[in-house]
């Protein structure tokens, strides 16, 4: 029984893969950023865990940084992939324009809860 949930999840694995594999490049890199963003979050998080969380919301203006920025990401990706049918009207450089501003008026709120 255990060798063919073994089995299962080695064929799941390599069908993810090789579905993976025909995914275009660019989103491939906000996958890629995403993935960091996220790895950055967890660091942080492991790091006030260890060592304390003095001034607090600093903790929460790095954490909330990293996690807007990685959900702005995963939008773009959203709007950039050309299978998505919902914004088949939208050019690449309009999306990237709106992350842009996304990005700036989030960290601009980011600083201003700094203090």
């Amino acid at each position: 029984m255990a060798r063919s949930a073994g089995d299962n999840a080695q064929a799941l694995f390599h069908s993810l893969r090789s579905a993976y594999a025909a995914t275009p490049k660019n989103l491939k890199i906000i996958d890629l950023y995403v993935a960091f963003a996220v790895f950055t979050a967890l660091i942080q998080v492991v790091y006030m865990a260890l060592v304390g969380s003095f001034p607090f919301n600093s903790f929460l203006s790095g954490f909330l940084s990293c996690i807007g920025t990685a959900v702005l990401a995963v939008c773009l990706r959203i709007q950039v992939n050309k299978e998505n049918k919902e914004f088949k009207d939208l050019p690449p450089e309009r999306a990237f324009a709106d992350f842009v501003l996304c990005n700036l008026v989030l960290h601009l709120v980011i600083m201003n809860f700094l203090g």
